[in-house]
């Protein structure tokens, strides 16, 4: 049964669970994810919580149960009126301080978005934030079209083998099994054709739902396309340069063509991440063609661009050589008015095509996404502004922020509710709101944190029975996978993409000082590590394999763990669940990092560097900073100060506080730093004031200027 067959399989009576299922709202809305378990909860579980996977797979009889069950009936109602709610613009923020702009989009262009493990189209940080992009939107009513790609094998499903090599498994995308639609025009599917380079592909448009903001996504993997053209959006980040380069065309150019074909005209262009830059070209293009010079085009094109760059890391940022550019521009630069040189000099840095500068150059509105990285960029793109000082560099900050409704767990939504407000979701960039947070019984909030850590390690256990009944786990490996883990002992989790920079393998640094506190008889301290590396990235493999083979070492005692195939779901258990977050990258290489916003959000203390926001965000009670914020020239020197700084935090103040407890098994020093983390992190670090202060600084104002 296919998914156009749910209209006719749903009885009428309960038949817009077919509309709830198809729009990601329900990813972010307690009360509809558990109508869905309502329907069949071994089914929500089988299917990884997706709701449309559940509904083709659910037999007729139970859905005809359900069309009769008072309970659940009144669920359903109960959901649905919530969801005509949020649907209407009435009593959203953006509508009511700027009505005039109110049917006014921004277009929002990624790479990559991870809006839930359902549809996996997301790699990691970037992903996440772009998603949590997309529902903050939809809650404040901002008008917003994103634009990206499907792609048929997502990034990677990551298999460990038994000596610890990450493996790339690439399974097919199934988008009828998943909220996905396709777009049509007059009835037919809507196909949307790009030259890239001598060829013309045929870009298929599918069309998701997140809440109200309407999400764009671009296949090419029909057959209209030749083979090797339809594998053009198989991968993310997959393949080489030729590749990548092929993809950026097509995510730029085709995603403006896209909106174009659906009459959607943006009112302003956001730019996330360089990869969607060649977007300001092509609109400059079709200002030209229709009678501008290109001096004219490019100033009313760069009034009404806003570009986030994610990276202070230099491979970070997609630099195509000159040769490359021509191959694939040499019909598109005369389109400009331009000749080769005044082409090339759109993006050209320290011998490339240089795709972030071509943004930069092309953007009224510049950000980093913490202070720091602000100030990482000026450095790193001074030259672009040889006239200026570093400080007057035009490129400015945004510090990230995560969507607290997809991250909270349960346990700790239901203490928001009874101690702050049972509406803090509506709330939550209320400052004032969390000083409540101080008044939960320690009691409580103790309790709540263990319930969701056993659910974390419900789910290690769940997942490592699995893998090894499927065959993927040998016997040595299942302890590697965490079972043996201790509930009632500290649990440290370190989950993130790993990369060099990243040093996940800092605290190993001295394996003897780290055994101490791993076997301490009264205190010992556990591991958690999940994560991906770049299928390209044989160093990161090899942090990864360091890692789990020492998982594997029996001098370890089953202390250290190793999520296989890190996602949405597994982030999602591990940031409600562990005991403290830690977080070591070298300073200052993480432009922002979110992970650790969503474990504070839910009463998780961080141990982290000073670096991305922890920088801003730690005070001196609400967690740990590992090491100070002086710049090394030694990278060595650097990681030596660092681990030693993180021993001697585990071991004197960590540790101690996580055990000294009262006669109620409570440690109430522990709890407090808990309190502090919740009120300082989460109306701050989130994506309500993220995004209002995105409408207010650069959205507003370029759009403004286009009036």
């Amino acid at each position: 049964m296919d998914n156009s067959s749910l209209t006719e399989k749903i009885p009428p009576r309960i038949a817009r669970l077919r509309d709830l299922a198809y729009n990601f709202w329900w990813s972010w809305h307690r009360q509809s994810r558990d109508l869905f378990k309502m329907v069949d909860y071994s089914l929500w579980r089988s299917t990884g919580h997706n709701p449309v996977k559940m509904l083709l797979e659910v037999t007729l009889e139970r859905l005809a149960e359900l069309a009769a069950d008072p309970l659940f009936l009144r669920q359903y109602d109960a959901v649905l009126m919530a969801f005509e709610h949020d649907m209407e613009n009435g009593h959203l923020w953006f509508p009511k301080h700027y009505p005039d702009l109110a049917s006014r989009p921004v277009a929002y262009f990624s790479a990559e978005f991870g809006l839930h493990q359902s549809l996996p189209i997301y790699s990691g940080g970037l992903g996440v934030l772009a998603g949590d992009h997309c529902k903050e939107a939809s809650d404040i009513g901002l008008p917003l079209v994103a634009v990206g790609f499907l792609y048929e094998m997502g990034y990677f499903r990551q298999r460990i083998t038994p000596d610890g090599w990450q493996e790339a498994i690439y399974p097919r995308f199934e988008p009828d099994e998943v909220a996905v639609g396709m777009c049509c025009t007059d009835g037919d599917q809507l196909f949307v054709p790009v030259e890239v380079g001598d060829r013309t592909v045929h870009l298929q448009v599918w069309h998701v739902e997140v809440g109200r903001t309407h999400l764009y996504l671009m296949d090419a993997d029909n057959d209209r396309n030749a083979p090797w053209d339809r594998e053009l959006t198989a991968r993310l980040y997959g393949g080489d340069q030729e590749m990548r380069i092929q993809q950026e065309i097509v995510l730029g150019i085709g995603g403006l063509r896209a909106l174009r074909a659906m009459n959607i005209e943006p009112v302003v262009f956001h730019l996330n991440e360089g990869h969607s830059a060649f977007l300001v070209l092509e609109r400059i293009r079709e200002l030209v063609e229709a009678g501008m010079s290109f001096d004219e085009a490019q100033e009313k094109v760069r009034a009404t661009t806003v570009f986030t760059t994610h990276t202070p890391v230099p491979a970070g940022h997609d630099v195509f050589p000159f040769h490359m550019m021509e191959r694939y521009f040499h019909a598109y630069w005369p389109r400009l008015g331009l000749d080769r040189e005044r082409f090339m000099a759109l993006g050209s840095h320290n011998g490339g095509f240089n795709m972030t500068v071509l943004a930069l150059g092309m953007a009224r509105y510049r950000n980093g996404v913490s202070r720091l990285h602000g100030e990482v960029s000026r450095r790193m793109f001074h030259s672009l502004w040889p006239d200026r000082s570093e400080e007057e560099v035009p490129i400015t900050h945004i510090t990230n922020g995560v969507h607290v409704p997809s991250w909270i767990g349960g346990a700790v939504n239901r203490i928001y509710r009874k101690y702050l407000t049972p509406d803090w979701v509506d709330r939550h960039d209320d400052h004032a709101l969390w000083e409540r947070i101080l008044d939960v019984p320690d009691a409580e909030l103790w309790a709540a944190h263990l319930h969701l850590k056993r659910k974390m390690m419900s789910l290690i256990r769940e997942r490592a029975r699995r893998q090894r009944i499927e065959g993927n786990l040998s016997a040595e490996q299942v302890l590697c996978a965490g079972t043996f883990l201790d509930p009632d002992a500290l649990i440290i989790g370190f989950a993130r993409r790993f990369a060099t920079y990243k040093r996940a393998t800092l605290i190993f640094h001295d394996l003897e000082r780290l055994k101490r506190l791993l076997h301490d008889r009264y205190r010992p301290v556990q591991f958690i590590f999940a994560g991906k590396a770049h299928p390209a990235d044989d160093d990161g493999k090899r942090l990864i394999q360091q890692v789990y083979n020492l998982a594997r070492d029996p001098a370890m005692g089953g202390r250290i763990a190793f999520i296989e195939d890190y996602d949405l779901q597994v982030a999602r258990y591990l940031v409600q669940g562990v005991d403290v977050w830690l977080n070591t990258p070298r300073r200052p290489y993480e432009a922002s990092g979110t992970s650790g916003q969503k474990a504070a959000a839910n009463g998780v203390p961080n141990l982290s560097v000073l670096d991305g926001w922890w920088a801003e965000g730690y005070n001196g009670t609400n967690g740990w900073a590992i090491g100070d914020d002086r710049r090394y020239d030694d990278p060595a020197a650097q990681d030596a100060a660092d681990a030693d700084s993180l021993y001697r935090l585990l071991e004197e103040e960590v540790v101690p506080l996580f055990y000294k407890r009262d006669t109620d098994d409570i440690p109430r020093g522990w709890v407090r730093v808990m309190k502090e983390a919740m009120r300082t992190a989460v109306p701050v670090f989130c994506t309500r004031r993220m995004v209002k202060e995105y409408t207010e600084r650069f959205y507003v104002p370029a759009a403004r200027e286009a009036e």
